[in-house]
């Protein structure tokens, strides 16, 4: 689980920058950093320089997030942030920045005020709960119509109107995003680091 192939340090690593976006990629499973828990009205956000879990916003509403929320590290989206990926069918809350391994099984289409936001979607990659899981039909139409409606609502009493969800694609489409954001992470991103 989330080997990291380096060496001791006497500072503490900031996992956006060390973890691989893959644990296994032939089996679609990606390294996920935990920002805000299923249930949460909170929303938590890694800080993309340093690594610490910062509390970005209190929701402008009672609507709680439906699923668990993370960032997929070395990993760069189009909104300028790590990829976001919402990991479903949780039994128990997940500790806001812990490292979870998840299986991949769709991902859906996002605009948020007007920029390019789409979210990877996927199951705990070790929970046998999940196994029957393969795709985002399999988790039936009231899970897209539940996630669909948050996404564009979450800032309904702020920013009415900005949250536009595309369509919802399957595992391969989701993996060909994060395969994307890791090469725009090697290009935009990586060069800013020092080593």
């Amino acid at each position: 689980m989330a080997n990291i192939n380096h060496r001791p340090s006497e500072y503490m690593l900031n996992l956006l920058h060390v973890l691989p976006p893959f644990a296994d990629e032939a089996s679609g499973i990606v390294n996920v950093i935990v920002e805000v828990s299923a249930g949460s009205i909170n929303k938590y956000e890694i800080i993309t320089e340093s690594g610490q879990l910062k509390l970005d916003r209190v929701g402008y509403s009672s609507l709680a997030y439906p699923f668990t929320y993370g960032a997929i590290p070395k990993t760069w989206d189009l909104d300028n942030d790590p990829l976001d990926i919402e990991i479903v069918n949780i039994t128990e809350p997940l500790v806001p920045g812990s490292v979870v391994e998840a299986r991949i099984i769709g991902a859906m289409k996002f605009i948020d005020g007007g920029e390019t936001d789409d979210k990877i979607i996927a199951v705990l990659a070790e929970d046998k709960r999940a196994d029957h899981i393969k795709t985002v039909d399999d988790l039936g139409e009231y899970f897209k119509k539940e996630t669909k409606y948050y996404w564009e609502n979450y800032k309904a009493l702020k920013k009415p109107g900005t949250g536009d969800v595309g369509e919802f694609l399957s595992a391969a489409e989701g993996t060909a995003i994060i395969k994307e954001s890791a090469e725009r992470y090697e290009r935009e991103y990586a060069p800013k680091l020092k080593g």
